[in-house]
């Protein structure tokens, strides 16, 4: 046994070319041979240690499981299992997550989970707790998962910040969100910082992926690491960081406005796959640089030009929509989505919510919608799609009905030109002074009447802990402003969180501020 570790520890340590080598060596050595020889024929002698890590170590070494040794070291580990303590139940817990499923190690792992629920009340040892986690995974069955929530709970005063991390990835591969064990988790996490390697901060942020949860201040914490050390690391580090965040729908505005600048002192890092990871997050995080934005686009611009020839259909038709989304019409890109799509070279489904279709449709939106020469209509053509609003809606169509005195006063459910809808709009005077009838504007169609547009959009169309709207909200209320439109974006869960005397004052305030009749435009417009 001391000599099937040793030569696992060694051989772990190694890098991955060494490891080929060297593992073609252990294999073809004769004394190799001898030990598992052996070891097959002491197995049901052996001490339980001995036994669950010589497993341990030919398991990891990559000795085949449908050999007669490993086959047999597990089937007397399941005959011994009664006799294991709590550290060879968290070293055979990690042996077999490793394994591939069959009869022999499905009947242990059904035994060894039947132990752990007996053992858990007994184990102290968060280390061991954290393993027993990430080993008995997500298949685990729920009482389970409960009952080592409440073992850890119980010594979370004890947190160290490794535990903290490993904790992370025990709860993700469980694939159980636990409050009570991550917010200390995290907060450990925020003291210690500067100790978290690069990989770490990716895994950090899958697993909070994984486990749907959205700490921003941890988000701020490790954001602000990296700003602060954007130096030391790698442009295409901070890529797969940045596309982290982008997952979660996280906006670093900083490391964003860092990065930027690194893509046009230096654009010619950015192959192809790097090209359109930049450009996704940039377009779902709806992220203009604060300095030459223009010189940063005409960058992305001239380096997706270099990748055409490259460029799969539904790549060039990824890349061309992403910056529309952020109002940026790559001329040449777009000529040649276009001639590609006439020659008939897209395969495009009937359904309008299909991805690639969804796409194609935005792009010529914003082809119409985007262009410098694009008129502001007097009038747009629009309908009642129902008089009916969902639930989500019903407290806003109240609190208009209490504000404005009459349902004639605003419409609801209407559908405009470009597949856009809007769920509530009312009209007022030039002045901003005076709701006006919408029968009355109907009848006479006058460019000083002011038109709202309200949209009660979900938390996820915003980015995390923030009001600023992600990229498809964006673009929407872009060309909605361009339709016409003052719009005036409302988050629907905090608004249903109100009372109805605060949702009536609070819509009071967006109809007759300064701020709602404002066209703050973060886009490029100016320079197409």
């Amino acid at each position: 046994t001391n000599s099937l570790t040793m030569v696992w520890r060694l051989f772990k340590n190694l890098s991955e070319e060494q490891q080929r080598y060297e593992k073609q060596l252990i294999f073809e050595h004769p004394a190799l041979v001898k030990l598992c020889q052996q070891l097959l024929r002491d197995a049901r002698r052996m001490m339980r240690g001995d036994l669950v890590f010589s497993l341990h170590a030919l398991v990891n070494l990559g000795v085949p499981q449908n050999t007669l040794l490993v086959q047999t070291l597990v089937r007397v580990c399941q005959e011994k299992l009664n006799q294991l303590d709590n550290r060879c139940i968290s070293v055979l817990a990690t042996t077999l997550a490793r394994m591939d499923k069959d009869k022999n190690v499905s009947a242990l792992q059904a035994g060894l989970q039947l132990l752990v629920e007996q053992r858990i009340s007994s184990i102290r040892d968060i280390f061991i707790l954290q393993n027993l986690m990430k080993c008995l995974g997500k298949d685990a069955p729920v009482f389970l998962k409960k009952k080592l929530e409440m073992a850890v709970v119980r010594e979370i005063d004890g947190l160290t910040f490794p535990n903290a991390l490993r904790m992370f990835l025990a709860l993700a591969a469980m694939n159980y969100c636990s409050f009570p064990i991550l917010n200390p988790c995290s907060k450990k996490i925020q003291e210690n910082v500067h100790d978290v390697s690069f990989r770490q901060l990716i895994l950090i942020l899958e697993a909070c992926h994984t486990l749907l949860y959205r700490n921003v201040k941890l988000f701020l914490a490790l954001a602000d690491y990296v700003n602060s050390t954007a130096y030391l690391w790698d442009k295409r580090q901070i890529i797969l960081f940045l596309s982290a965040c982008e997952t979660l729908g996280f906006q670093p505005t900083e490391l964003l406005d860092i990065f930027a600048e690194k893509v046009t002192e230096d654009p010619d890092f950015l192959n192809l796959k790097n090209l359109l990871t930049v450009l996704r997050v940039y377009s779902r995080l709806n992220h203009v640089p604060k300095v030459q934005k223009h010189l940063f686009f005409e960058t992305l611009h001239s380096c997706l030009n270099k990748c055409l020839p490259q460029l799969s259909n539904t790549e060039l038709l990824k890349a061309v929509y992403a910056l529309g989304i952020l109002g940026y019409l790559p001329h040449h890109a777009l000529d040649e989505l276009l001639q590609k799509y006439s020659k008939d070279e897209f395969i495009l489904s009937d359904d309008p919510k299909e991805q690639n279709t969804m796409m194609l449709r935005c792009v010529k939106t914003c082809m119409e919608l985007d262009s410098p020469s694009f008129p502001k209509p007097a009038f747009v053509l629009a309908e009642n799609l129902s008089s009916l609003v969902s639930l989500n809606l019903r407290k806003a169509q109240e609190a208009l009905i209490e504000l404005l005195g009459d349902e004639n006063m605003f419409r609801q459910n209407v559908q405009l030109p470009y597949g856009y809808h809007i769920d509530f709009e009312i009209r007022m005077d030039s002045d901003r002074k005076k709701v006006l009838p919408i029968a009355a504007t109907d009848d006479h169609p006058d460019s000083c009447v002011q038109r709202l547009a309200f949209l009660f959009a979900p938390m996820s169309a915003f980015c995390l802990g923030t009001t600023h709207p992600q990229g498809k909200l964006a673009m929407k209320k872009r060309h909605l402003n361009k339709l016409g439109y003052h719009v005036i974006l409302i988050q629907n869960k905090k608004f249903q969180e109100m009372k109805n005397e605060d949702a009536v004052e609070f819509l009071k305030r967006k109809i007759y501020s300064e701020d709602a009749f404002s066209f703050p435009e973060a886009t490029l417009q100016d320079n197409n």
